[in-house]
């Protein structure tokens, strides 16, 4: 059987602070790892990309983004991602892991950004006037900051990150309708379903016991996943296991009563149908797609 390709920080020679770390321009990134970007692929870390210049087509998880410069991308772990890229493409690109972004900032954790609320959530951002000039300088810093070896290096590469996910985040609240918008203590119990569901979604899939779990009543936890995405509880559930079935397709020799089965449906017709109903085709038609 043939996985998707997971990539690690221990693959990019840059990585740095014990492999949690890494920064690079585009240009050189693309130049020096091309073998592991060629093909769609996740990682373990997250991702944030700016485009300065250039253009191309930035595929997350089944969706496509144009990018035109001033775009900016935020990659939770375990998307999937893939790009096509234009000759004259620029900008930069960092890597992190959550435990180097939260150590100096254990009251305001990764997950508190908008981009990073879950897998589903838009995953760009296009900088205008002066927020272009002042977060490509933030990027800018932080690529210069890296190549120094001085005391406290860590620490101020760490808080302009946090800057940019500052500036990024009151840019992506004023783009995105207010529904979408979840107030933080929504936010923090949001983050514990979505825990839940990445554990048990292949084999749980009722509502009634993601509330039991988290000790509240079907109904709040509903109200809680409709005040952040708009969704149903039932329709977040299912989103994500239509989710994990389009990678498995892709990017895995098996057959599709395979797929089905890892998923927890014995039955592959209500599976076929349900994977129709969600995406409006067929899976083989789906398959077909990506040869």
């Amino acid at each position: 059987m043939k996985n998707i390709n997971i990539l690690d920080l221990s693959q990019f020679n840059e990585a740095d602070f014990g492999q949690e770390f890494y920064i690079n321009t585009i240009e050189n990134h693309i130049k020096q790892t091309h073998l592991h970007i060629d093909k769609p692929h996740k990682h373990n870390f997250y991702v944030t990309v700016l485009f300065t210049k250039g253009s191309g087509k930035h595929e997350i998880d089944f969706v496509n983004y144009d990018i035109v410069p001033g775009s900016v991308f935020f990659l939770n772990p375990g998307q999937v991602h893939h790009w096509e890229l234009s000759a004259d493409i620029s900008g930069y690109i960092f890597f992190h892991t959550q435990s180097f972004f939260e150590k100096d900032f254990t009251h305001n954790h990764i997950h508190n950004f908008p981009f990073f609320y879950h897998q589903q959530n838009y995953a760009k951002i296009d900088l205008e006037g002066r927020n272009t000039l002042y977060i490509t300088s933030l990027f800018i810093s932080i690529y210069n900051e890296n190549k120094i070896d001085l005391s406290f290096r860590a620490e101020k590469i760490i808080t302009l990150i946090h800057l940019i996910y500052i500036e990024c985040s009151r840019l992506y609240f004023e783009k995105n309708l207010p529904e979408q918008i979840v107030q933080n203590g929504y936010a923090r119990k949001f983050k514990s379903f979505q825990d839940l569901v990445e554990q048990h979604y292949k084999t749980e899939k009722s509502a009634s016991q993601y509330a039991s779990w988290l000790h509240m009543s079907a109904k709040h936890l509903n109200r809680i996943i409709q005040n952040i995405i708009g969704k149903t509880t039932t329709e977040y559930i299912i989103e994500r296991v239509m989710l994990e079935a389009k990678r498995e397709m892709i990017h895995q020799k098996k057959n599709l009563n395979e797929i089905a089965l890892d998923l927890g449906y014995d039955d592959y017709a209500y599976f076929s149908r349900l994977f129709k109903k969600h995406f409006n085709e067929n899976p083989s038609d789906f398959i077909n797609r990506y040869p």
